[in-house]
């Protein structure tokens, strides 16, 4: 793999832009699908997941509790060619909106094939996690999912729990690098593509909220509270709130259109691709079929993520990103203000999505050679 930590980011569309779209042509129906064609007789014989089973790792569902009670649905990998010693342990989830069954679940069980012990996880309130209401996010919470995910690897007798990490992917990455500043028991942490989702909500793409437009989606939000108070239910609504060209707050119930409109972004059409085509369809995901609750968003105006990021110091940081990827700057920006020991991939012809689930891409010799530097015995 060619990694090349100077190139730039080609011309994209931003997510706010894409959330335009989506909110203009978004459709109550679900996309019923079939899982990709590598999947499909693994998914006939009972497996869940959008990618193919390995045989050299033991897969089992499993279930914890985070501290604030709720329950969080696992999926755990073990290679199968392991000795009486105990393992090093990693912690996954992302991106967000997705479920275990797609990217967390291949990073966990690709990254279980090179010898460590891996849950994926599903965020409180989504999947086959607990919480009520459903399809909520919570910056607090779902930091708290990791710490939760930490607990339950260090009490199995086969993890050595000095030696555990976590991976973020996507909108989970900020809640990756967030429990880590206030877990020491977290040795190492990687992104994948990383979305500070409490920038991205509360400041739109590159930060290009006007402060009017800030006070107006505080509104919107706060608004919105009646209305569900009212109801008796959250009703659901765009997690990062568009305006239209006349300066007002595009509303929708889904992340992603039924289908996509002539000449689509390539951001929209990449993350179309990946969840709502049988490349990583999952009826569980909430960017597959539906949306978060319309005020999702509140709590990420209120709660930064990564504030204290010199608190990971001096434990290490990998970011991952592609070079291509609408999203780079995310990290970017992390890596110039976190502490060392730190260091930024950038993934040569890779976009955001590539590194969900391409494995021609996704460099996971660097991620085993950072993980086996860094999560060693003492």
């Amino acid at each position: 793999m060619n990694i090349d930590p100077k190139s730039t980011i080609g011309g994209q569309l931003s997510r706010r832009g894409i959330l335009q779209i989506s909110g203009a042509a978004a459709a109550a129906t679900s996309l019923m699908t079939l899982p990709s064609t590598a999947a499909a007789a693994d998914h006939a014989a009972g497996w869940d997941k959008v990618f193919p089973k390995s045989s050299r790792v033991d897969h089992r569902k499993v279930n914890f509790k985070n501290r604030y009670g709720i329950t969080l649905s696992g999926d755990l990998y073990l290679p199968k060619a392991r000795g009486a010693g105990r393992l090093p342990a990693l912690a996954v989830s992302g991106p967000f909106g997705a479920v275990k069954e797609q990217s967390s679940g291949l990073y966990a069980q690709t990254m279980a094939e090179r010898g460590f012990a891996v849950i994926a996880f599903d965020p409180s309130y989504t999947g086959e996690s607990g919480g009520q209401p459903r399809n909520v996010a919570s910056p607090d919470i779902n930091t708290e999912d990791f710490s939760a995910a930490v607990d339950y690897l260090g009490l199995q007798p086969f993890v050595d729990r000095e030696r555990i990490g976590v991976i973020g992917i996507c909108g989970l990455s900020g809640m990756a690098l967030t429990a880590a500043t206030s877990d020491s028991r977290i040795k190492a942490v990687a992104t994948a593509s990383m979305y500070d989702m409490s920038r991205s909500i509360s400041r739109s793409y590159h930060d290009s909220y006007t402060p009017e437009q800030r006070r107006k989606v505080v509104d919107y939000l706060s608004q919105q509270r009646w209305a569900d108070a009212e109801a008796g239910r959250p009703a659901l609504g765009l997690h990062e709130v568009p305006f239209d060209k006349a300066g007002n707050i595009v509303k929708g119930t889904r992340v992603l259109p039924e289908s996509l409109p002539a000449n689509p972004d390539p951001v929209l059409a990449a993350f179309f691709d990946y969840y709502r085509t049988p490349r990583g369809f999952h009826a569980r995901a909430i960017n597959s079929t539906t949306a978060w609750t319309a005020t999702t968003p509140m709590s990420f105006f209120s709660f930064p993520m990564h504030a204290n990021i010199g608190m990971i110091s001096p434990r290490p940081i990998l970011l991952i990103a592609g070079e291509n990827a609408h999203s780079r700057y995310y990290s970017e920006d992390v890596i110039a203000v976190a502490s060392g020991p730190k260091e930024l991939m950038i993934v040569t012809g890779a976009d955001h999505v590539d590194l969900y689930d391409r494995m021609d891409k996704i460099p996971f010799d660097k991620l085993q050679s950072f993980f086996n530097q860094h999560l060693v015995l003492r």
